[in-house]
């Protein structure tokens, strides 16, 4: 695009810096951050804590300062965990937008390069192509058939025309549907149109969808356990235990055993493990995103840059009685060019010129530091401008020779591009490139239906090889200045390389070790689709039956009604991309979808993954998307698959964790009396232990690293409840033996005339800390050592609470035995056994994975 902006070099780098030290970041101001009372006020009307601040103030009017005591601590506590919890989660989405800063191609110092939009000041020169959103209010100083779609700011969905003349505005925001442009920034960040209406809204955060179930979850259980509380207090006080007692220990109890930290472990573990993914390159722009990904069921992905290595290489040349081969790897424009035939040289110069000037991309040569060239643009054109230096060409003066005067840009339904230059004699010269189907027919070209059918079986047999081909025509005319794409005479073909990434055939078996169908959607030949999915593996390579590769023009005739029994999709157009995605989704599956157009968008909006590539994609792929990768690998994907699955498994172990250790501790009060335990545990006791277990122990729990055979197991099931699979009786099953060992020491305890309600509080604490340990699927990984950390500080404060003079009086416990704390040894070792072997357990880590269809 040199020729296009040669009215201005932009602005100096010391201007640039100048300016955003005046005007400061082209971005929207974040909202204000929550004050902290406010975060601690909203802790404190939560519902059970309301309850629990009741529950003081009664103990306090009756004069029961210990259990007073306790219930402020477990209030401060709880309270100080939750802002925390809530303060790190927050921190954690707002590195995340960070992340996501978009990219935009900007002047400076007279030279083309890519700058974060936040960066953008007024008086930026900024070049817009297809696909790119307009990163400040700007005017237009050129552009070609430009057209912007401004929904994002009226709400109209039909695209604008603009140009320099009727209407140059453009507003941030604004998404370049095709065309391009060279803009000059007038207004940016707060100061844009924008900005100014970004200024105005006060969004409010949203839940998760698995948070808002969990809250359903947590109602239910809420209403269930103040059930089981009133019967605990009635029995009590059938059993002539006092009034005020009984209150306390019910309500006591009711806190203890709701899992009122859930959200907050939620919340966390869902921001940590976006975090999480963003060190491995997959940047989450939406938080839910990152629970969905551990139920993706296929994985639909396009060609150039995911499976292959996205660094295309002009590799052969062909045309009528003449062929080329060039040499040279990467953008890097050294090789060379050997030609066979009859004025081969020639018109191998000839069909890389028109290719060098029907162009878009540029070539950058290495930054400091940096050994290798760079491509601006499409890959695709790069690759043609690199070939053309090889043959000889210098690209700056060919641009100064034969400006450019009128365009038709590439769109994905004609398929092709074509620009109209000046000729150096004052003629006009026409030059178009495309895929072979859209330029080797006689709408297009002048030349006899021979050399076309020579052409087409050309085109086909380089396809076949695993290129990609475009057909290169040009013709020249007088005193029209016209795109016309008619009349024009083929120059040759082009067949370009882009060979697998060496990891793409591994990421392909690791999907289908995972349970994940793999699918590649691409608008390249069929050929080479199908030469590509044989060699990576996601089919055989004999062509025909159910694997073979299905064309869009098959899918418009209706060839293939059922779309999930395709693996490999070419020639496709975005509407077919989307009709792809609802089918699975129709099925039954859950879809991750990968793309990098300004014609991928609705396909990643539609998927319930949307993966945009973060190196080469257009920024509306990158908006649309739920997952920006930022090295462009499918790998990658797969890694924050791993990580969705990750997250949900930590999850499901809390809610087994917390809900057993509740269960038990309502059963122990319930049953307790029925085997001559008349109060089993004290209002303080019950408090300590929920501190001790979901305070300290249950926070640890999400930051649990990723079982071994998490990628080997399919995917749950999308409609799978939380409590699914198992979960509830495994509940059950640990709930019950907790209870059982609890009071089976108890009652030994006093037979044998010892302290037997503080051995009970001992035993409980010390069997729910043995389930914690037993449900870590890799005990001895030190990868999150805060949880046996938490679980060793637990145990020496609930041992404290026996042995320290001051917690003696406020929890009305007393020392024990060595036999007694032999007991409750043993107690935990056993709930750590069965924990570590319970059928919850081992069906969540160690199913075989299904065989992906």
């Amino acid at each position: 695009m040199t020729a296009a902006v040669g009215h201005s070099r932009g602005l100096t780098t010391e201007q640039a810096d100048e300016l955003l030290a005046r005007h400061g970041p082209n971005e929207v101001a974040p909202p204000a951050g929550t004050p902290l009372w406010f975060r601690v006020a909203a802790q404190l009307r939560d519902p059970l804590v309301l309850v629990l601040l009741a529950a003081a103030a009664l103990t306090l009017a009756t004069g029961d300062h210990a259990d007073s005591v306790v219930i402020g601590l477990v209030v401060v506590v709880n309270t100080a965990v939750g802002v925390a919890q809530e303060v790190r989660a927050d921190r954690a989405v707002a590195a995340l937008s960070a992340l996501c800063t978009p990219r935009t191609r900007v002047l400076r110092d007279g030279v083309e390069r890519e700058a974060a939009s936040t960066g953008i000041v007024p008086g930026d020169v900024v070049l817009l192509g297809e696909g790119d959103v307009v990163p400040a209010d700007a005017v237009v100083a050129e552009s070609s058939a430009l057209l912007l779609d401004e929904s994002v700011l009226t709400g109209e969905s039909v695209p604008v025309d603009k140009d320099v003349t009727h209407d140059p505005g453009l507003s941030a925001g604004t998404v370049v549907v095709r065309g391009r442009a060279v803009a000059t920034v007038t207004a940016t960040g707060a100061d844009s149109t924008l900005g100014r209406i970004a200024a105005s809204l006060h969004p409010r955060p949203q839940r998760t969808p698995l948070q808002r179930r969990l809250a359903g979850l947590g109602r239910v259980l809420a209403a269930v356990t103040l059930v089981l509380c009133a019967v605990v207090f009635a029995v009590g006080l059938v059993r002539g235990q006092g009034l005020e007692t009984m209150a306390v220990t019910a309500i006591s109890l009711a806190v203890a055993a709701v899992p009122e930290s859930l959200p907050a472990v939620v919340t966390l573990a869902l921001a940590i493990g976006a975090r999480r993914m963003a060190a491995r390159h997959a940047v989450v722009r939406r938080l839910p995103a990152v629970e969905t990904l551990g139920s993706v069921t296929v994985l639909a992905t396009d060609k150039t840059g995911t499976l292959t290595e996205g660094r295309m290489v002009v590799e052969r040349l062909w045309g009528p009685g003449w062929a080329a081969t060039i040499t040279g790897t990467g953008y890097r424009p050294t090789g060379g060019i050997r030609v066979t035939g009859p004025r081969g040289q020639d018109r191998a110069v000839a069909l890389l010129r028109a290719a060098a000037l029907c162009n878009d991309a540029s070539l950058q040569a290495p930054a400091d530091g940096a050994s290798e060239w760079t491509a601006l643009g499409d890959p695709t054109e790069a690759a043609l401008l690199a070939a053309a230096t090889k043959a000889g060409l210098d690209l700056a003066e060919l641009a100064v020779e034969r400006p450019r005067i009128g365009e038709l840009p590439f769109d994905s339904v004609r398929k092709r591009m074509t620009t109209v230059h000046r000729a150096p004699d004052g003629g006009v010269e026409v030059c178009l490139k495309g895929a072979p189907e859209a330029v080797l027919t006689p709408d297009v070209l002048l030349d006899g239906p021979d050399l076309l059918d020579r052409a087409r079986g050309a085109a086909a047999r380089l396809a076949a090889d695993g290129y990609r081909v475009l057909a290169v025509a040009a013709a020249t005319r007088e005193g029209t200045e016209t795109a016309t794409e008619a009349g024009l005479h083929l120059l040759g073909l082009a067949a370009l390389s882009d060979p697998p990434k060496p990891a793409a055939a591994a990421t392909i078996r690791a999907c289908r070790r995972a349970g994940i169908t793999p699918v590649l959607i691409t608008g390249d030949h069929p050929a080479t689709a199908r030469a590509l999915a044989a060699r990576v593996g996601l089919t055989s390579p004999e062509p025909g039956g159910a694997a073979d590769v299905v064309t869009g023009a098959d899918l418009a005739a209706g060839v293939h009604p059922d779309l999930t029994a395709v693996r490999v999709f070419a020639r496709t157009d975005p509407q077919q991309k989307l009709d792809i995605v609802d089918a699975w989704r129709e099925n039954g599956a859950v879809t991750a979808m990968t793309g990098d157009g300004v014609n991928d968008g609705p396909a990643l909006q539609q998927a319930d993954i949307g993966v945009a590539m973060g190196r080469r994609g257009s920024e509306v792929a990158r908006q649309a998307a739920d997952l920006v990768l930022a090295d462009d690998e499918l790998a990658t994907v797969v890694s924050a698959i791993e990580e969705g699955r990750r997250v949900y498994d930590n999850i499901r172990r809390f809610l087994l964790f917390a809900m057993s250790g509740g269960a038990a501790e309502i059963l122990v009060m319930l049953l307790g009396p029925a085997v001559g335990l008349p109060l089993p545990l004290r209002a303080g006791q019950i408090l300590w232990i929920n501190l001790l277990t979901h305070g300290l122990t249950g926070v640890a729990v999400g930051a649990e690293p990723v079982a071994a055979r998490t990628m080997s197991r399919p995917p749950r099931p999308p409609g799978e409840h939380v409590l699914g699979a198992g979960l509830w009786q495994g509940v059950l099953r640990l709930g019950v033996l907790v209870t059982a060992l609890s009071l089976a020491v108890g009652v030994w305890s006093q037979d044998h005339g010892g302290a037997w309600q503080s051995l009970l509080f001992l035993t409980l604490l010390a069997a729910q800390l043995g389930v914690v340990l037993g449900l870590r699927e890799r005990l001895f990984t030190r990868a999150n050592p805060f949880l046996p950390l938490a679980v060793a500080a637990s145990a020496l404060l609930g041992l404290a609470a026996l042995y320290l003079p001051a917690l003696q009086d406020v929890l009305g416990t007393a020392p024990v035995s060595w036999p007694g704390l032999g007991a409750a040894a043993v107690a935990g070792l056993v709930a750590f056994t069965a924990a570590r072997f319970d059928p919850t357990t081992r069906r969540g880590s160690g199913a075989s994975a299904a065989r992906a269809r």
